[in-house]
C-alpha cells in the first residue's frame, strides 16, 4: 500500500481552490476586462506620445481631458436611469415591461439639449480664460453635443447586462483618437512644437469621440427598436395564450383583438425621464463628485505646483488607476443583477463583486509598483521619475478604493439612492482636499499622493458599513462566502 504524498494532497488542494475562486469570476466580466485592457492599451499610448513632449503639455491634457469627464459625468444620470428602468424589468411578464425605443430616444434629445447648453458655457470660459488648457475648452465647445451620447446610449446595455456593444462603444473612442494622433504624427512627420502639440492632441481627442458618440447612438437606437419589436410579439403571443385559454374554460367566444390591447406595453404608462428628474440630478451630482474625488489633488497640484508638476503627478494617478481594471469590469458586466429588485439577489451579486475586486487589487498594487519603477522612466523619459513617489503613495487607497463601484451600483441601481454613493464620494473628498491643502504645498506631488489616499480608505470603510446594514448582513461576509449564498 503507497504511502500518500502530503505535498501532492496540498498541490490538489490549493488547485481546486483556484478553479473554485476562478468560477467566481463572471465570465461577462472577463470580456469586459478585456475591452477594457484595449482601452488602457490605446489610453497609455495616447499618454506616451503626448507625455514624451514634456510634463507641461502632458499637464495641459490631463486638465483638459479632467474637464471633459466632469462634464460627462455631470450628466451621467441619463444613461444610468435608463439602465435601472431596464433592469428593473427583469423577470416580469412582457405585458408588463415597457419599450425600449421611446425611453432612449427621450434621453437622447435631453442629452443633446444639455450638451448644447454646455457648449455655451465652455465657450465663455474658454474666451475668458487665457492660460492653457483652459483656453483651448472652445474645442470642447464644439464637441460637446455630441459627446453626452455615449454614457447614454449605453445605458441601454448597460441594462440589459449586454457587455459586447457596450464593449466596442467603450473601445472605440480611445482607438479613434489614437489614430487621429497617428495620422497627425504622419503628415507633420513628428515635428511637433509644444503649443501645436496640445492643440493636435486636442482635437483628435474631440473629433474621435465625437464621431464615436454618434455612431453609437445610431446602433442604440437600432437596438431598442428591434428588442421593442420582439417585446410586441411576445405581450401578444401571450395574451393570445391567456384568451384562448378563458375562451376555453368559459366556452364562449372573447375578443381577441382587445385582449391584445389590454395586454400590450403600448398601453402602459410612459415612463419619462423628467419625471424622476430629482433621482438623475442626483446621479450626476454623485458622479461628479466621484470624479472630483479622482481628480481634485490634480487641480491642487497646478494649483500649487504648477502645470509641470501637475503632468508628473497625472502619470502617477493615470499608473496607479490601472488597479481598477478588473473591479470596473466585474461591476460593469453585474450591474444587472446587481439591480435586480429582490434584496438578497442584490446584495449577493455586490458581495461577489466586492469581494473579487478587493483580493485581487491588493495582490496585483505591489506587482504594479514593481513594473512602473522600470516602465515609466523607460517609456516617458527620465522626468517622469519624480512620479514613482507619489505612485506609490497612491496605491494602498487604490486597492482598498476598488470596492466602490460595486457599492456604488447597490446603493444606485437596487436602492434607486444614489445620494448614498454621493456622501461617500463627497467624505472622501473633503477628506482629501482638507488634506491636500496641508501637504500639497509643503511636500507637493507626493503630499497630494498621501491625502487621496487617505480619503480613499476612510470613505471605503464607511461605505461597505452603510451597503451591510442595508443589506442586512455581518461584517464577515466579506470573507465568508457561505453567507451570501442561496
Amino acid at each position: 500500500m503507497s504511502t500518500p504524498d502530503p505535498l501532492a494532497e496540498t498541490r490538489i488542494v490549493k488547485g481546486h481552490a483556484l478553479k473554485r475562486a476562478w468560477a467566481t469570476v463572471p465570465q461577462a466580466a472577463l470580456g469586459n476586462l478585456a475591452a477594457k485592457l484595449l482601452i488602457v492599451l490605446a489610453g497609455l499610448c495616447i499618454t506616451v506620445l503626448v507625455a514624451r513632449q514634456g510634463p507641461r503639455v502632458q499637464g495641459a491634457f490631463a486638465l483638459f481631458v479632467a474637464v471633459e469627464s466632469l462634464l460627462l459625468t455631470l450628466f451621467s444620470g441619463l444613461g444610468l436611469w435608463l439602465a435601472r428602468q431596464i433592469s428593473q424589468q427583469q423577470g416580469l411578464p412582457a405585458s408588463r415591461q415597457h419599450l425600449a425605443w421611446p425611453m432612449l430616444l427621450s434621453v437622447l434629445r435631453a442629452a443633446l439639449g444639455l450638451g448644447l447648453l454646455a457648449a455655451v458655457v465652455l465657450l465663455a470660459l474658454s474666451f475668458s480664460l487665457n492660460r492653457m488648457p483652459y483656453s483651448q475648452l472652445w474645442l470642447l465647445a464644439l464637441a460637446a453635443p455630441f459627446l453626452l451620447l455615449v454614457p447614454t446610449a449605453t445605458g441601454l446595455w448597460l441594462g440589459q447586462g449586454r457587455m459586447w456593444p457596450l464593449n466596442l462603444a467603450q473601445v472605440a473612442a480611445p482607438v479613434s483618437v489614437l489614430l487621429g494622433l497617428l495620422l497627425a504624427d504622419h503628415f507633420t512627420q513628428g515635428d511637433f512644437r509644444a503649443a501645436p502639440t496640445v492643440l493636435v492632441v486636442l482635437m483628435a481627442w474631440v473629433s474621435g469621440k465625437s464621431l464615436v458618440a454618434v455612431l453609437t447612438a445610431i446602433a442604440a437606437l437600432r437596438d431598442a427598436g428591434a428588442s421593442s419589436v420582439q417585446l410586441r410579439r411576445a405581450a401578444l403571443d401571450s395574451s393570445y395564450q391567456d384568451a384562448s385559454a378563458r375562451s376555453t374554460r368559459e366556452g364562449a367566444g372573447v375578443e381577441m383583438a382587445s385582449a391584445f390591447d389590454a395586454a400590450s406595453p403600448r398601453r402602459l404608462p410612459r415612463l419619462r425621464w423628467w419625471q424622476e428628474w430629482r433621482f438623475i440630478a442626483a446621479i450626476g451630482v454623485a458622479n461628479v463628485l466621484s470624479l472630483l474625488n479622482y481628480r481634485a489633488s490634480l487641480f491642487l497640484v497646478e494649483r500649487f505646483k504648477g502645470l509641470e508638476a501637475a503632468g508628473t503627478y497625472s502619470v502617477a494617478v493615470t499608473v496607479a488607476e490601472l488597479l481598477w481594471l478588473l473591479s470596473s469590469a466585474v461591476t460593469v458586466s453585474l450591474y444587472a443583477r446587481i439591480g435586480h429588485p429582490d434584496l438578497a439577489v442584490a446584495s449577493r451579486m455586490t458581495v461577489r463583486a466586492v469581494r473579487i475586486n478587493v483580493v485581487v487589487t491588493l495582490l496585483a498594487a505591489p506587482v504594479l509598483m514593481l513594473a512602473a519603477n522600470w516602465a515609466v522612466p523607460w517609456a516617458l523619459g527620465a522626468a517622469y521619475e519624480a512620479s514613482l513617489l507619489p505612485l506609490a503613495a497612491l496605491l494602498p487607497g487604490v486597492a482598498a478604493y476598488a470596492a466602490a463601484s460595486s457599492l456604488s451600483a447597490f446603493y444606485t441601481n437596487h436602492l434607486g439612492r444614489p445620494k448614498l454613493a454621493g456622501g461617500i464620494a463627497a467624505l472622501s473628498l473633503a477628506i482629501s482636499v482638507a488634506l491636500g491643502l496641508y501637504t500639497v504645498p509643503r511636500w507637493g506631488a507626493w503630499g497630494a499622493g498621501v491625502s487621496t489616499s487617505v480619503g480613499y480608505g476612510v470613505a471605503i470603510v464607511l461605505a461597505y458599513a452603510v451597503f451591510l446594514r442595508q443589506a442586512g448582513l455581518p461584517v464577515r461576509a466579506l470573507w465568508r462566502p457561505h453567507l451570501t449564498r442561496d
